[in-house]
């Protein structure tokens, strides 16, 4: 069975992250993604390593695993956009294509004739997606944007991090790029939307996805917090800001996680801990009390999760129906068996390092399933098998990589 979107052909002109991840996603989900690399160069996080992918000697090659997160699925052509005769061939692509996909700072490409309006003309049907730190418009729209940077400034950093006044306590980033990996899943869902709205209308149509204003977006119930009471959220570490207990404890050997989110998750935790009297207690019997006095319930339960084992601790609570569960490396993510049965670990074939390893996509389809083509390309890997497919000789071709086209 063909893929969801196997009739759509996405011409992708980002690199990095964000908008490779939005091309990524679509790849997975069936669409014929060409991404379109800078002669001998390519994208940059081919070269963000370490880590490398070792080969089937267990040797470490020249492909970062960075680049391979984010590439599956496509095919992978380099142009040289600088050039006429590279943005002619833009232009004959865009012709058959339904979505572009391009990072660059604002404006940055009007002036090789590949901006929104442009390329329009050439394909009214055309789905264009522009992917900026800031977006086209606004004081800051000529800035380059960082996820690190947005993560600052869009306030996810000051909700993230220990509190003041505790050990380690100060401003947190995530430990991976959060900003651009929502960014991607946002830009494809306005992709998605674009196309269904062009079935309707037979029109294309400009999408300005911004990741400020994406990362503000996500703020969420912290964000509305704020807006309802006028106060700034404080950074709590693991601890929730509107429900106790909800956090990481000590156990005997490591830490666990408790997710309690009700009075009968409580009540059932302390009976199992031994102190179910804990549950009636004036102070916490209500999750509204033990947010009010969270410093006196927090040291209290750190004094019982210490006299048992994570593993003792889950086995026991998952009995009870209290959510609760381990602080997994990723050694023990990808060993635990419903991430197993859930087939997140791929290995695909690739043409010059031999097997590479895959995080599969999550999304699972009944009836169009995400198929696993192709690894992530080489750089230029089908630039002959595009070409050609746009009517292009072997002559045509051997004359566009001696001009350094392609």
């Amino acid at each position: 069975m063909a893929g969801a979107l196997s009739h759509i052909r996405v011409l992708d002109l980002s690199r990095i992250l964000a908008g490779p991840w939005a091309g990524q996603l679509l790849a997975d989900m069936g669409a014929d993604v060409i991404k379109v690399e800078r002669p001998g160069e390519g994208d940059d996080t081919r070269r963000w390593g370490p880590p490398w992918v070792k080969d089937e000697a267990g040797e470490p090659t020249d492909i970062a695993s960075y680049f391979l997160c984010a590439n599956r699925n496509k095919r992978s052509i380099t142009v040289d956009i600088t050039q006429p005769e590279g943005q002619a061939l833009i232009h004959r692509l865009v012709k058959q294509s339904d979505v572009v996909l391009e990072n660059y700072k604002v404006g940055g490409l009007k002036k090789y004739g590949l901006d929104y309006a442009s390329l329009a003309a050439i394909n009214p049907r055309l789905v264009y997606c522009s992917i900026t730190g800031f977006g086209q418009t606004g004081p800051y729209a000529p800035r380059a944007g960082y996820d690190f940077l947005i993560q600052g400034l869009g306030g996810l950093m000051s909700v993230t991090g220990r509190p003041d006044g505790e050990p380690g306590a100060g401003p947190m980033k995530a430990g991976v790029a959060l900003t651009d990996i929502l960014t991607g899943l946002y830009a494809s869902n306005a992709v998605l939307a674009a196309l269904s709205w062009r079935e309707q209308s037979g029109l294309g149509q400009h999408i300005d996805m911004a990741l400020l204003d994406v990362q503000v977006a996500c703020l969420a119930n912290q964000a509305l917090g704020y807006l309802a009471t006028g106060e700034n959220p404080q950074r709590l570490g693991n601890s929730h800001p509107s429900i106790v207990p909800y956090q990481d404890f000590p156990t005997a050997d490591g830490y666990m996680i408790l997710a309690i989110g009700n009075d009968g998750q409580f009540q059932r935790f302390c009976a199992e801990a031994g102190q179910a009297e804990l549950a009636h207690d004036a102070r916490f019997s209500t999750n509204a009390l033990r947010v009010q006095h969270r410093q006196e319930l927090v040291p209290l339960l750190r004094q019982l999760t210490v006299q048992r084992s994570t593993a003792e601790w889950i086995a026991a609570l998952e009995a009870k129906a209290v959510p609760c569960g381990p602080i997994n490396q990723l050694s023990e993510v990808f060993a635990d068996p419903q991430v197993q049965a859930r087939g997140m670990q791929l290995s695909m074939p690739h043409p010059t390092s031999g097997q590479v390893p895959q995080v599969a996509c999550p999304i699972k389809m009944s009836a169009t399933p995400v198929e696993n083509r192709r690894a992530p390309p080489n750089v230029g890997q089908h630039t002959d098998e595009v070409l050609q497919e746009l009517g292009l000789g072997a002559e045509g071709i051997a004359q566009l990589r001696s001009q350094g086209v392609v």
